[in-house]
Order: structure tokens, then sequence, then C-alpha cells
């Protein structure tokens, strides 16, 4: 998997990573079983602590932790700093809820005979997290901080660029005081990944990823009847209507589009307007996305950050000469980003029409969308005219409104006058080829658990 630590803004790569061995893998899987054996049969109170001690020693060293990433994958130290502390609240968030989440449900019956039927929720064991390098961290606190405050233990496989990130998540977790087991890191290979899967220990898998890679690994773990959750990829709608406050859906429409250099499965990617505000909101988007400035993401000056690799960059420059030579109109915006670094130049993309093989595609760079609706019933059409189904939002001065248009859209999230927002207390998750499965607040921790029912029934046999 040639796992190595590649700074996106200097080219250079600074750490190297070997693959794990075999035996690296089976003494994970066996440790990770040992300690579930233990750790289901821990309290709430002491499945809390590690999740507050996290937070904790997020919050302390929240700058060191944040300058992983910025060297890592290139995001820009403030929004760094801010997805360390997004970790930080998501494992508050279960460290005060789990327990209240996850209290056994009397069931109403019809009969009295039925007995005092109850449901209980029981960690399965061992788990296997597949995570992206968009978020280093908040894609794997997500997953562990429900899980294990399941009482399930995890084992993580993160992407091979964010090696680093990987290793002081782990490093984190026991010095939080998880026990030794409790999350493992493994830099494993794609082959390792199936036995993984295939190991009887094992009884779940959750991979957030492109949709190429959620199809394999579903297709592995239902091969071998295990539970699987997919969040894959996203072309988010931002709807805009005729009376939307225009100079702040426009700051709303360039932030989505572009933190994190684009890379983000919720980004704004596809911008329908209205025709009558079409052109008024072309014009200053345009001048918006102008003023973002590209450079040096350890700058807190920079705004652009350089997107995660020299080949990811590249994919994205090839997607919009494709996108071009199926008709659309590419332009380029802003002032020149630096040659230093893997930057893609802001680019808008208009006249993308059905017939173009883009128009259903996801860019993951600093590539904006912007086509046009002739009214808001076309608005809604287009926005649901996509094979991913994951975010979304409406822009409208009109509030009930914006939400009557939002229950209309086909996404596992729409926001009305925001971009799809992540929170520790709000769930995440798709439909269609966005994936399945839900993951955050309740939703999440009861992915991976046995829902038992448990009835006491006291009545006279039959005979």
């Amino acid at each position: 998997m040639a796992y190595k630590t590649t700074n996106p803004y200097t080219g250079e790569t600074l750490k190297t990573f070997a693959d794990a061995t075999d035996q690296q893998v089976q003494d994970a899987i066996a440790q990770a079983d040992a300690t579930f054996q233990t750790w289901k049969e821990s309290s709430f109170a002491t499945r809390a602590q590690v999740m507050r001690n996290a937070a904790s020693l997020l919050r302390k060293k929240n700058r060191s932790y944040a300058e992983i990433l910025t060297t890592e994958m290139g995001k820009i130290i403030g929004e760094a700093e801010a997805e360390v502390e997004l970790s930080a609240q998501i494992f508050e968030y279960y460290a005060d809820y789990a327990e209240e989440l996850l209290k056994p449900e009397t069931l109403p019956v019809r009969d009295p005979a039925e007995g005092q039927a109850k449901l209980v929720f029981e960690p399965l064991g061992v788990l296997l997290a597949i995570e992206p390098w968009n978020f280093p961290y908040y894609q794997i606190a997500r997953i562990i901080a429900p899980q294990l405050s399941a009482g399930n233990t995890m084992l993580l496989k993160h992407a091979s660029n964010v090696p680093q990130s990987a290793a002081a998540f782990e490093q984190l977790m026991l010095d939080a005081g998880l026990p030794k087991g409790g999350f493992t890191n493994l830099y494993a290979t794609r082959s390792q990944i199936e036995q993984i899967i295939s190991d009887p220990r094992v009884h779940g898998v959750a991979l957030t990823g492109s949709e190429d890679a959620g199809a394999i690994v579903a297709q592995q773990a239902a091969k071998v009847l295990k539970k699987s959750t997919m969040e894959l990829g996203g072309a988010d709608a931002f709807v805009v209507l005729a009376d939307a406050e225009m100079d702040k859906t426009v700051k709303w429409a360039v932030f989505g589009r572009h933190w994190n250099g684009g890379q983000v499965c919720v980004s704004s990617k596809r911008m329908i307007i209205v025709e009558p505000v079409y052109n008024e909101f072309l014009d200053k988007y345009t001048k918006g996305v102008e003023g973002l400035v590209a450079g040096d993401p350890m700058d807190p000056k920079t705004t652009l950050a350089p997107l995660s690799s020299q080949s990811a960059a590249d994919e994205v420059k090839e997607k919009i000469r494709q996108a071009v030579s199926h008709g659309a109109v590419a332009t380029e915006v802003g002032p020149k980003v630096p040659s230093k670094g893997a930057f893609v130049q802001p680019t808008i993309l208009t006249n993308v029409t059905p017939d173009n093989p883009a128009y259903y595609w996801e860019f993951f760079g600093p590539v904006s969308m912007i086509l046009k609706a002739k009214d808001e019933a076309e608005a809604v059409a287009i926005a649901n005219d996509s094979p991913f189904g994951l975010g979304g939002s409406v822009f409208t001065q009109n509030l009930k409104h914006g939400e009557e248009v939002a229950n209309k859209i086909s996404t596992g999230m729409v926001f009305v006058n925001h971009p799809t927002m992540v929170k520790a207390d709000l769930p995440f998750g798709g439909v269609r080829r966005s994936g399945y499965g839900r993951e955050l607040l309740g939703l999440g921790l009861k992915e991976f658990v046995n829902h038992k029912l448990v009835d006491v029934v006291d009545i006279n046999a039959p005979f």
C-alpha cells in the first residue's frame, strides 16, 4: 500500500511506513478479540471516562495534532484545528449520552400472554473501520467513539497517505485509558483487508471512501454475512431560490464549495440557481471565489489549500478537461495558484448538460458546477437527478417554504440556508450511491449492536 507522509504543499516525502505483516494482522485481531471479552463487561461510566480523557487530550494538544493533519494532507491549519475540536466534541457526545441511548426499550405488546418484552443492545465484537484521508481524525472519531461506547473493539485501516494521523489516534486512545487492543491501527494491504473481514472474530466493517472501494468491501462483507455500513461519494445540490438573500447565500456557497480544498463528500458541488437570479449569483460568486488566497496551509492567511496529493490534483484537472471536451465551459477564477504544491486553479463549470458525463460526476476539488433552472420545480428535479444522495441545501428567505422544498430533495441530509453541516450531534449518511447506514447519534451507536429481544413470560404451558 506504500504508507507514507508526503507533504502536499512541498511535495517532500517525510516518512514511510512498512505494510503490516500477516502475523501482525493476526496478532491484532487476537488482541482485539481478547480485549472485547472484558471491554464488553465494562461499565458505561468506565467507557465514558475514556471518551472524556480523549477529548481532553485532543484539546490540550490541539495545535500539535492539527499540524499532523496539515503536513499529511494539506488542510489549512485553522480547519485542522477545527477538526481536532470536532473530534473532541464527538467523544464528549458519547460520554454524555451513550448510556441513555442504549437503555433497554420496553416493547408494547397486545397480548398479556406475550409477557414482558424488551429490546436490549449488546455489542457484537471486533469491528473494522476503513477510513479516508480528507478528515483523518474526524472520520476515526465518528466511528470509534460510538462503537467503543457500545462495548465493541476496533481495528483501523486508514488511507495510505495519512499514516501519522492514524498512529497518533491509536496513541491518543491508549493515553486516554483504553485497554490495549481496544483500538488498533494497522497498515494493512488490500488482500489483508479481505482476510480481516473474513475472520470469524470480526463482526462488521464500516467504510468511508469511494464508490469503487465501497462496492468491493461490501461484497467481501456480504460473502461472509457480515454487517457493513458505507459512506461513499456525494454531489450535494446547493439550490438557490429567487428570494434568497444573495450576499449571504454567495458567502455560504464559496465556503461550502471550497472548505478543505473542496475535498469533502458534502461539499456544495452542484449549484442550482433559478433563472431570475442566475446572473446575479454567478457574478457575485465569481467575485467571491476570486477572493480566495491559495498558499502555504500553515499560513493563517491562506484560505485555499492544496489538494491532498499531486495525483489527486491531476485527477481533478483531467476531469475538467473531459467535461470541456463534452461541451462544458470552464472558467478559471482568481489569482494564479502557486506552482509549488498540489494546487488546482479554482474553476467554474457552466453549460454542463445531462448529456455530458460530468453532469453526474463528483469533483473532489475547487471546481464549481453552476446549473440554471427555469423555476423551483426544475431546480428540485435537477437536485434529484444524481446517482448520489448524501446532502444538500436550499436557500430562501421564506424558512417554511425552504423546509417544504427540502422535503422534496432525495438525500440523507438537507439544510435550509446553510451548506451541509457536520456536527457531533447531527446524524450523517446518505442514500443511493452515497451508501447506506448512518453514523453519529443513536443511529450510529446502534449500527453494530445486537438488538436482542428478552421476553419474560409467566403462563402455563398449553399441554
